[in-house]
C-alpha cells in the first residue's frame, strides 16, 4: 500500500533494468488526461532512459484499455505493454463496473497470452490522491509500471 513512508518511483537503480532491444507498448486512456498524461510521461521517458522503443495506442477510456492491449500483443512484436488509465470514484456504480472490466480483462490478457501486460490503472477515491500518485507526494506510478514491464519482460525463473 501507497503511503507517505512509500513513494512510487523509488527502486534500484542497478544494470538489471536494462530494456536494450526492448519494444514496449503503451496504451493510453484520454479520459482524466491531467492524471493519465502524467502517467504516461513519466512511463515513456523511464523506458526510453533505460533503452526501450516506446509504441503507444491512445483509447477514449478505461474499459478500453483492454482491447487496445489485445491489440498489441497480436498485431506487434513488443515485449512488454503497459495499460495506463484513470478512474475516480463517483456517485454512481459506474466506478466498480469499471474497475472490474479493466481489472479482469487485463487478467484475462496475462493468462492467455505470453506478453506481460501491466496495470498501470489508478483507482481513486478522489481527484487529490490520483494527482499525488501521478507525479505528486506518492512519485508516479508511471515509473513505477515502467519497471514492472522491463522486469516482466525479462522474468526467468532462478
Amino acid at each position: 500500500m501507497i503511503n507517505e513512508h512509500k513513494n512510487l518511483s523509488d527502486f534500484d537503480t542497478i544494470n538489471e533494468h536494462s530494456a536494450e532491444g526492448m519494444r514496449v507498448g503503451i496504451v493510453l486512456a484520454e479520459w482524466n488526461p491531467e492524471v493519465t498524461q502524467s502517467l504516461y510521461k513519466a512511463a515513456k521517458e523511464t523506458l526510453e532512459k533505460y533503452g526501450a522503443k516506446v509504441l503507444t495506442i491512445k483509447v477514449p477510456g478505461t474499459v478500453e484499455l483492454t482491447f487496445g492491449a489485445k491489440h498489441f500483443i497480436q498485431n506487434s512484436n513488443v515485449n512488454a505493454v503497459i495499460v495506463i488509465g484513470c478512474v475516480i470514484q463517483g456517485e454512481t456504480r459506474h466506478f466498480d463496473y469499471v474497475c472490474n472490466s479493466i481489472t479482469e480483462g487485463i487478467t484475462a490478457l496475462n493468462l492467455k497470452y505470453d506478453i506481460p501486460v501491466i496495470f498501470g490503472v489508478l483507482t481513486t477515491n478522489n481527484q487529490q490522491q490520483a494527482i499525488d500518485r501521478a507525479g505528486g507526494k506518492y512519485g508516479n506510478k508511471g515509473i513505477e509500471c515502467a519497471i514492472a514491464a522491463i522486469k516482466m519482460a525479462k522474468i526467468e525463473i532462478i
